[in-house]
């Protein structure tokens, strides 16, 4: 079975089920979760995180609306074929949220657009 890691924040206001389906989906979309693959049971990730099944079954619920998993019956819940659209359009929400803090961060610093350009050129050819 699949082993994944999933952190839930007691303290956050985030509803459980939402940061289960957060972790879910971006563990999908970063790729470390890969086509097919089985996850966890509803009753064994309740199980192991200390909640109810109903919430861990609400996020798995969530995640198979928004096409990230699919279920079988007597089988389990599988990560599904990512239309690579969407995954495209997630990462580059991601990028932009990025963006917009260094952003954030260079109007309270005395940096320009072409120091921050230069970093990145920087940090990219050290990768």
């Amino acid at each position: 079975m699949l082993l994944i890691f999933i952190f839930i924040d007691n303290k956050s206001g985030e509803a459980i089920y939402s940061q289960i389906y957060s972790q879910i989906k971006e563990n999908i979309i970063s790729g470390k979760l890969k086509e097919n693959e089985p996850l966890p049971s509803i009753r064994s990730l309740a199980k192991d995180l200390q909640i109810s099944v109903i919430t861990t079954k609400r996020a798995y619920d969530e995640l198979e609306k928004n096409g990230f998993i699919y279920t079988r019956a007597g089988k389990g819940c599988f990560v599904a074929r990512q239309n690579t659209d969407r995954l495209r359009e997630e990462n580059l929400k991601k990028i932009e949220n990025h963006i917009l803090e260094i952003i954030k961060l260079k109007r309270s610093t005395s940096l320009t657009t072409k120091d921050i350009v230069e970093m990145f050129r920087i940090m990219e050819e050290e990768i």
